[in-house]
């Protein structure tokens, strides 16, 4: 099968990093640009500043969201659609970016000559995928071709996506996560983080030029505690409690130690080479690419322990942008992507399954498919976002939009808990989303859906604190994204495709039902 990338062990070729740093794009060249994103401003506010003001990204709607009605035999054309629409907007940046001088001496030309013809190449894919449902069977989506339009965002317009995304968390979700108002001595700290965030985007930070910034990272020390992992919002509660369903189910499926990974993204992006326009560390099943069907993943070599799990888990690799080349330097996923600089890999991977703190649990259906997070959540907004940040021996002070600097000794935590309750009959949907949901405070199920072994993942790192000097951040760690979102930490994001065996499986809710803990 396999289009798998796997990480050869080779000398790396040190490159220096520039106090501008570069994109690559494809051909291995470089081009010089910042893109840092904000969402929300109107068209006709944008493009007045634009006309004075250098555009630094291109916001888009996310079409896919939308979809909630897609006939099971319009999926594959509907979902290959969908990442067209990905690379046009990858192609846009890159234009973007490669045509300074012309934006300089034209203050028309982004919208005459880039984001024009982005919309009518939006407009012309959007028409096919109404097309593709419409021959299935199915009922146009209303208002789909509004969303062919892009915004020009201009770089003074990148402050709402550095300070403004805090605040609104903490606003909404109740935890005050990363929002700096309320971290005692970090509150200055993060103000002038927050500050500077208009004078890092202007000198390009990140060694790719679309992020991190320095304030997208967070000492841990001046957080205060906050209770463990919540998510944004409520996504991502643990369901298990005292109560209901108590037990355990761990599966040991190792590290990647196989360095398993590919840009692919099976569940949104089935058939499509680079869907996910980042690269993804797979651990247990070994057969996952864009091009695997069930049948395939069902009969495929899994890392884990216990051979009736070859469930797919896979995630977003993180990297440390130190100025080296990877092995995916000048590939789709990587550097032609701006995702650049050395894949770590986890020094722990902990999957765990829990139960539910008001009911027992039900078994999961295989090959149901579940994503958690949102990996474009700085365009799309907080709905889907379920990011938890944290470092060893500080895992009650939570992070959802920043990345934590950790003392010494102690190392980088990922956190993500997974949706847990599932509508008894789909194994996935047309947005991949609408067949499960996060469970409710007490436990509870809304809309009548049934409750589900909830998977946790726990991803631990050693890497080196990254250093903020005179407003700038030096070897910061950043997990993999689409270009436009601009290597954030809200953008984190988590997959799992279930392929326990029945009896494995049903040995996974016999255990977390009868309050046993098992591996």
């Amino acid at each position: 099968m396999g289009r798998n990338t796997r990480k050869r062990r080779s000398p790396l070729a040190v490159r220096a990093v520039a106090a501008s740093a570069a994109l690559a794009v494809a051909g291995g060249g470089l081009v010089w640009a910042n893109f840092y994103a904000s969402a929300g401003e109107s068209s006709d506010q944008n493009n007045i500043k634009a006309a004075g003001a250098q555009v630094a990204t291109i916001d888009c709607p996310d079409v896919g969201q939308q979809l909630t009605d897609v006939p099971d035999k319009a999926r594959a054309g509907v979902d290959k659609e969908l990442a067209l629409l990905d690379q046009q907007v990858t192609e846009a940046y890159k234009r973007l970016a490669d045509t300074r001088q012309a934006q300089a001496g034209d203050a028309g030309f982004v919208q005459n000559s880039i984001i024009g013809p982005l919309k009518s190449k939006r407009t012309a894919t959007i028409d096919r995928i109404n097309i593709n449902i419409k021959r299935a069977g199915g009922q146009e989506t209303q208002g789909l071709d509004q969303l062919a339009g892009c915004e020009g965002v201009p770089a003074e317009a990148d402050t709402a996506a550095g300070e403004g995304q805090g605040q609104n968390q903490g606003q909404d979700g109740g935890q005050n996560q990363g929002d700096d108002q309320n971290q005692g001595d970090g509150q200055d700290q993060g103000q002038d983080q927050g500050q500077d965030g208009g004078q890092d985007q202007g000198q390009n930070q990140g060694q790719a030029g679309n992020g991190p910034v320095a304030a997208d990272f967070q000492d841990i020390t001046q957080v205060q505690p906050n209770g463990g992992p919540q998510g944004v919002n409520g996504n991502g509660l643990p369901a298990n409690g005292d109560g209901g369903s108590t037990g355990t189910f761990t599966t040991n499926c190792g590290t990647n130690e196989n360095e398993n990974r590919n840009s692919d993204n099976v569940i949104v992006a089935p058939g499509v080479s680079n869907g996910a326009q980042h690269q993804h560390d797979y651990v247990g099943n070994q057969d996952n690419d864009a091009f695997a069907s069930d049948e395939q993943l069902a009969a495929a070599d899994t890392t884990c322990q216990n051979q009736g799990d070859k469930s797919s888990y896979f995630w977003p690799v993180l990297r440390v942008q130190d100025g080296q080349d990877d092995i995916d330097a000048n590939a789709p996923g990587g550097g032609q992507d701006g995702n650049v600089g050395t894949i770590l890999q986890p020094a722990e991977a902990q999957l765990k399954f829990v139960g539910n703190k008001a009911s027992d649990v039900v078994a999961m259906p295989q090959a149901l498919r579940i994503i958690t997070g949102d990996a474009k959540s700085l365009s799309n907004g907080l709905g889907n976002a379920n990011t938890n940040w944290s470092c060893t021996g500080f895992e009650d002070r939570q992070l959802t939009d920043k990345y934590p600097i950790c003392p010494e000794g102690s190392s980088v935590v990922r956190t993500s808990n997974f949706q847990s309750c599932w509508d008894g009959q789909n194994i996935d949907s047309a947005n991949h989303r609408t067949h499960v949901d996060f469970v409710n405070a007490d436990g509870s199920c809304d809309n009548g859906f049934q409750a589900i072994p909830q998977l946790q993942v726990r991803l631990v790192y050693d890497v080196d604190a990254p250093q903020i000097e005179n407003g700038q951040v030096v070897n910061p760690f950043a997990v993999d994204s689409f270009p436009a979102e601009l290597h954030k930490p809200i953008t984190d994001h988590n997959d799992f495709i279930n392929f326990f065996d029945e009896n494995t499986m049903n040995q996974v809710v016999d255990c977390i039902n009868s309050g046993q803990d098992c591996q």
